[in-house]
């Protein structure tokens, strides 16, 4: 067994708004279902299991596009809006914050009820990944998150993650079952962090004479196991900056969106009518949809879909968002009926911002770019957990010129 990933983030408190919280449940049930619905319910295990695709889910519904508190977020977005469908989704989650943590072997036994998946089993690999975590990992952190999400078919994702106060950082790991062959040696697939010396971990392959000795979690013997490491680290500063996105991605998207309008893309016909800002989230949801693992390695390019709701990069644009979940939604409800010809237009705007990335050159205009956002944020109802956006001074002062001349 090894684990898919991990990341490090920056330990962030606070809250997540009410008309953030509506929106990301929103928009992250659309995401789940188009997913399904092309891919199957596999899929969105194994897209939860990437630290660098999870980070860029909670980039694009509006969360800090670095900070710890997109995990127990977007988790907890996710469940209220799938677990009332999970039936039908073939999707259950899990687990939680602190207290709702502890709840995950009822609820799995619950789960395990009703669809005949073996419950014991499901309960003991919550334990052991939980256990490995916090315990055969001596990183210095402990967990205080963990959800466990599984499929219809049994198998299974665990995200979970713990905080190091001294440091002022969080560690969140990833797990996945297709990944698993023992508990013991070598589980994770990647840990995300930053290098802070010599820990003990007791799942390394150097350990397993120790683990003998101390550890009796499983009897498995496994032979060497391969390991792909997915690490994520980010950085503590809390504005995006041009070194944290891929421009010649990002700019792509910006030039598709704003400076070539659908009408120059047979594909996009079904799109006329969206307005350009609009079209620039759509761009990045479809890509959190469709792209392929390479394309998260900059979780803070899916930020320039809906901002983040500290103003970095810019305030969460309401009537943007808002938008986007009543497109995304109308596509999934045509898609059920028979009628794909929006869903397969969405697909069209990331293959076909993929496509013009070959021979696109972005500029140095980055601070600029944010600069607009930022100006024009309050005709998009543009808000953060600070206030609604301003007009920028100048265009106040035309404003009142031409209400008192």
């Amino acid at each position: 067994m090894k684990r898919s990933g991990s990341a490090d983030l920056p330990l962030h408190y606070g809250y997540v708004p009410k008309w953030l919280a509506e929106r990301m449940a929103k928009l992250g049930f659309l995401i789940t279902e188009s997913i399904i619905t092309e891919y199957g319910k596999e899929e969105v295990l194994r897209r939860l299991s990437d630290p660098f695709w999870f980070q860029s889910l909670g980039a694009v519904m509006g969360m800090d596009w670095h900070s710890s508190g997109i995990t127990t977020s977007v988790m907890g977005a996710l469940k209220k809006a799938i677990n009332p469908h999970s039936k039908e989704l073939g999707i259950y989650i899990c687990g939680g914050k602190g207290k709702y943590s502890k709840q995950t072997p009822a609820e799995l036994l619950q789960i395990a009820g009703s669809t005949g998946l073996n419950g014991n089993e499901l309960v003991r690999s919550s334990k052991l990944t939980a256990k490995v975590d916090n315990t055969a990992v001596q990183d210095g952190f402990q967990l205080y998150t963990h959800n466990f999400i599984v499929s219809s078919s049994g198998e299974w994702t665990v995200i979970q993650q713990g905080m190091r106060p001294d440091s002022r950082t969080a560690r969140r790991y990833h797990w996945h079952s297709a990944n698993i062959k023992s508990f013991v040696e070598e589980p994770h697939t990647a840990i995300c962090g930053i290098n802070m010396g010599d820990i003990l971990n007791l799942t390394a392959v150097e350990a397993s004479a120790s683990r003998t000795g101390i550890l009796n979690i499983s009897t498995q013997n496994p032979d060497e196991i391969l390991s792909v490491f997915r690490h994520l680290n980010l950085p503590d500063h809390h504005e995006v900056r041009a070194e944290d996105v891929n421009l010649k991605r990002l700019g792509t998207t910006l030039w598709l969106t704003r400076e070539q309008q659908p009408k120059d893309f047979e594909e996009l016909l079904l799109l006329q009518g969206v307005g350009p800002r609009t079209l620039q989230s759509l761009a990045l949801v479809s890509e959190v949809i469709h792209g392929s693992p390479v394309r998260f390695k900059d979780p803070a390019r899916f930020s320039f879909a809906h901002g983040g709701k500290d103003g970095h990069p810019f305030p969460v644009p309401l009537k943007v968002y808002d938008e986007t979940i009543g497109v995304l939604r109308t596509a999934v409800e045509k898609s059920k009926l028979g009628n794909t010809d929006k869903t397969e237009a969405l697909k069209k705007l990331h293959e076909i911002a993929v496509r013009s990335e070959k021979d696109f050159v972005p500029n140095d205009n980055f601070d600029a770019l944010i600069q607009k956002e930022r100006d024009d944020s309050w005709k998009y109802g543009g808000r953060t957990v600070f206030g609604n956006a301003k007009p920028p001074e100048k265009i106040k002062k035309d404003i009142q010129l031409k209400l008192f001349p």
